[in-house]
């Protein structure tokens, strides 16, 4: 039997470890079963040709809220070309509401429902020679006009059962990233989540784990997630993965889901102690921080300790740390939001994600909807529109939040002049981001593109606008900002022209002394003279810029005027971003 696994990751550098542990398990007795991905980019007609030319028996999909809607338009094309195709879909998108999805869809043959391996095998052993799927545990299947729901089948009570997805096929995941579980399942209930449907949690065997994670970290992959809902859970286990991945580190970075309330402080301790910089990332779920909407999602929190444990990792300076909420929890009305999201800024993440909640299959505050007046889109991600606390107008402000965060703050595009902008002009971070997004749909900036140079401009204009009063300083900030993060020189019409060219010529001057750098500026002490002058740009600023980023709360007259070194392709920055260093001594000692 010609089997195809199949699914449309989100994006190219995605690969699917539901796929993997597929082949794993049913390869030894269907060694023909290939596997091939597609994203959600790419046409559905191109995937269905190229489906159609391997001339499958049955083809199964990964089935996701992020490629349901794309995945469906392919099975459509591929059942009218190949009528007698078997399609079998699985993953968290069927799993619930099984029966309603497959009335929708007469395309689907077979539902594989939850966890996959032993229903897809049996499932495969039944087709291959003739028979339907009566009697497997786990899968919905139709049968002429009706519909079949077999009992579910219960969790695999060891998981060292399934092969390694990860035994060969290395060169399959190139220049992608790598999805690794440690275990299954999840202990909390957060009724916004697909995890709190599932009972208990199982692990695979540590000493199996180590031995994959060398393997790919061997291969030279680049990044490997952790999909664990809670990977510190159990903290000898974390703690001993954490120990082994810093021994055992080459160019592979890690990211894991952390609850940061139960992170103990010696296992933080020793990160910050042992963890080499940018080894490891962590997502942190906060959420909300208002009580009763935690209290109506089941969801247990301790902010404080939650924010202990964030500051103090990130006073480590080791680890990048993303935090998420979700806009739309039940009760948590305009207000209260704000509250939240200033909350979680003031922890200074590396990252903010502001999202908002989606009634996902399955779930409790979908069962509970009318409860709290909620209405949302019928298509996938099945977004809210608003509910008894928020209204769509809200929802439609928040997403103009959502999107000045992700440009203007979690771009890191103007770390120098944010600080400062929002301390000196602002009553909170949460009126700033709203303000700006304001602004924006005011102006119709939304509905256009826009080059990096122009959204500094945006944020000139827009205090300009406010008649901020910090302004002469916060233009001074911004053309930092500008200078760390685009090469050109040519400065728009608002940027002041330099000032003081003789400084600045005089310190182009120093830094070809390597003493002077030395005493001033050790860094760059062992940059070589050509690559200084290559990739050196001095300026002066009339402000203290090292008192705006320590101290932004403080404000400033202007009357200072700082000498700034901008230093490009240090090989600790990404692309298109750049040190700098404010120089306090301006003549070489004779």
């Amino acid at each position: 039997m010609n089997i195809l696994l199949s699914t449309l990751n989100a994006k190219f550098v995605h690969s699917s470890l539901a796929l993997r542990y597929l082949r794993s398990y049913v390869e030894p007795y269907f060694p023909e079963l290939r596997l091939v991905e597609y994203t959600i980019n790419d046409l559905s007609e191109r995937i269905a040709a190229d489906i159609y030319k391997q001339k499958p028996d049955l083809v199964g999909f990964s089935c996701y809220i992020w490629n349901i809607t794309e995945t469906i338009a392919v099975i459509k094309r591929l059942k009218k070309v190949l009528p007698r195709l078997k399609i079998v879909l699985g993953g968290p998108e069927v799993t619930y509401e099984t029966k309603e999805f497959l009335e929708r869809h007469p395309e689907v043959d077979f539902v594989v429902v939850g966890e996959g391996e032993q229903t897809f095998l049996e499932l495969l052993q039944a087709v291959s020679v003739g028979r339907g799927a009566e009697g497997i545990r786990g899968v919905s299947y139709r049968e002429g006009d009706l519909i079949w729901e077999n009992p579910p089948r219960a969790w695999l009570p060891d998981l060292n059962v399934i092969p390694s997805p990860y035994q060969n096929r290395f060169e399959e995941l190139e220049n992608r990233i790598v999805y690794y579980e440690c275990s299954r399942g999840c202990p909390f209930k957060c009724q916004y989540c697909l995890s709190s449907i599932e009972d208990g949690v199982r692990y695979f065997d540590i000493e199996r784990v180590k031995r994959e994670l060398k393997t790919l970290i061997d291969v030279g992959v680049r990044q490997i997630k952790f999909v664990d809902r809670t990977f510190n859970l159990h903290k000898r286990y974390a703690l001993e993965i954490f120990q082994f991945l810093i021994e055992n580190r080459k160019e592979t970075t890690f990211h894991f889901e952390i609850t940061a309330d139960i992170l103990h402080p010696d296992v933080v301790d020793f990160l910050n102690k042992n963890a080499p910089k940018g080894l490891f990332q962590f997502e942190i779920g906060v959420q909300s921080t208002n009580d009763l909407t935690n209290q109506l999602v089941q969801r247990r929190q301790n902010f404080e300790k939650l924010s202990n444990t964030v500051t103090k990792i990130r006073e480590g300076g080791r680890i990048h740390q993303h935090l998420d909420l979700i806009a739309g929890l039940p009760e948590e009305d305009y207000a209260s939001f704000r509250q939240t999201f200033n909350d979680v800024y003031a922890l200074k993440p590396d990252e903010l994600q502001l999202g908002f909640l989606k009634m996902l299959k399955g779930v409790g505050v979908k069962l509970r909807a009318a409860e709290h007046g909620y209405v949302w889109s019928d298509e996938p991600p099945y977004e809210i529109f608003y509910n008894n606390v928020l209204s769509y107008e809200d929802v439609l402000r928040l997403k103009g939040v959502e999107d000045i965060l992700e440009r203007y703050g979690n771009s890191h595009k103007f770390d120098v002049s944010l600080p400062y902008i929002i301390a000196q002009e602002f009553d909170t971070p949460f009126d700033f981001f709203q303000d700006f997004a304001d602004y924006w749909e005011a102006n119709g900036l939304f509905r256009i593109g826009h080059r990096l140079k122009s959204l500094y401009e945006y944020l000139f204009r827009f205090l300009e606008s406010r008649h901020a009063k910090q302004l002469p300083v916060i233009r001074e900030l911004l053309k930092l900002d500008m200078a760390l993060h685009e090469k050109s020189r040519q400065w728009p019409d608002w940027v002041d022209p330099e000032k003081d060219p003789e400084q600045v010529q005089q310190t182009y001057e120093m830094l070809q002394n390597v003493t002077w750098r030395q005493a001033n500026i050790p860094a760059l002490a062992d940059v070589a003279p050509q690559m200084l002058r290559k990739n050196a740009f001095v300026m002066t600023l009339q402000a203290d810029v090292e008192k705006a980023v320590t101290h932004p709360e403080q404000p400033q007259t202007g009357d200072c005027r700082d000498t700034v070194i901008v230093f490009y392709d240090a090989p600790h920055r990404q692309a298109g971003s750049a040190d700098f260093y404010v120089v306090k001594q301006t003549k070489l000692s004779t």
